[in-house]
């Protein structure tokens, strides 16, 4: 009876627990949280304690004395280091659950990628319940994406969702509530960094960090010729001829080059989607096209990629980074009616 009543004191708070970033959506509140998935520990006589998270932890990466350590726990859409993902998320969640309100453990829904295997997602599961959640629900990412995009997934049509994070891709096409078929790649965002870091190592002999491809590929990325600038972008690093610091210039058009690899394999999973569709959803998919989601929709003429690769219509959606969130938090929202949407890893 007590701890029914305690419930209804409860924020419940849905989790887009991403590679790149973490966003947390509280029930009747919206987003509260969005934070590089990044966490810093020091060394304290041979045991790692907590010592920065979120921004404050990814402005340490690269930077750190011998006794702290700074890295993402997420890798791929899926835990790499438990330690350290349990400890971020036990911070999130305090975070958005303040002292004052936190009367009693709060529900959580939390996404997945769709390829994820049932390891990771009881890897991901404990991790929540190991932060303090009381109840731990699963969503995969491509449905909560679509939820987010405002796509009709209850409906009988259907629809297809591309969602590019920071470390997956996932591909899926819904219909009555459910995924038909979904494909996730371990290609996203972090491949696309990756891409550029080494096209400036072999074109210019020049050795750049992480952040650094980050900023390129969101000042003057770009993946379509059409929507290439003259604009520049001063790049530092460190000579490899050399070994000391050097500055050079790079532009768009060298940025369409640099991740073309990483796109092409985005385009070949949506192709291999299309190709499994069942006849009835293809014909729904032509005359709605697809939905882009994700960081990586923001990418400079990603969408025209896209519709000169399926000859269909790409849309990017109203707010791409944050419709798996949205998408988490609206099931939170109308747990009732679309809780057929979840699971729980046994």
């Amino acid at each position: 009876m007590f701890s029914s009543i305690l419930k209804l004191f409860s924020k419940n708070i849905a989790i887009d627990l991403g590679t790149a970033n973490t966003l947390v959506y509280v029930q009747g509140e919206g987003i509260m949280l969005n934070e590089p998935s990044v966490v810093a520990l020091v060394d304290q006589k041979g045991t790692k304690v907590p010592y920065a998270f979120g921004v404050q932890a990814k402005m340490m990466l690269g930077k750190t004395p011998h006794d702290i350590t700074a890295f993402r726990p997420m890798r791929d859409g899926v835990i790499a280091d438990f330690k350290g993902a349990e400890e971020m998320i036990k911070y999130f969640i305090n975070i958005v659950h303040k002292k004052n309100s936190f009367l009693a453990k709060p529900l959580v829904i939390v996404c997945v990628p769709s390829g994820s295997t049932p390891v990771e997602r009881r890897a991901i599961q404990d991790a929540v319940e190991s932060a303090g959640a009381r109840e731990v629900y699963l969503i995969e990412e491509p449905m909560a994406a679509a939820i987010g995009a405002n796509l009709p997934v209850t409906e009988p049509t259907g629809s297809m969702v591309v969602d590019i994070g920071g470390g997956t891709t996932e591909v899926g096409v819904i219909s009555l509530g459910g995924i038909v078929h979904a494909k996730s790649i371990r290609v996203g965002g972090d491949a696309i960094d990756e891409s550029i870091i080494s096209y400036v190592k072999k074109n210019y002999n020049l050795l750049i960090g992480e952040g650094t491809a980050e900023k390129i590929k969101k000042q003057i990325g770009t993946v379509h010729s059409s929507v290439v600038n003259e604009t520049q972008i001063e790049v530092r690093g460190r000579d490899m001829i050399n070994g000391i610091p050097k500055e050079i210039l790079l532009n768009s058009s060298d940025i369409i080059e640099s991740i073309l690899e990483p796109v092409n394999q985005i385009i070949h999973a949506v192709r291999d989607v299309l190709e499994t569709a069942p006849p009835e959803l293809s014909a729904d998919i032509v005359d709605r096209g697809i939905m882009l989601t994700g960081g990586g929709a923001l990418l400079r003429g990603i969408d025209k990629v896209m519709t000169d690769a399926t000859g269909l219509a790409t849309f990017i959606a109203e707010e791409p980074l944050y419709s798996v969130v949205l998408g988490t938090g609206k099931v939170l929202d109308n747990f009732n009616q679309l809780k057929h949407v979840l699971f729980r890893q046994d």
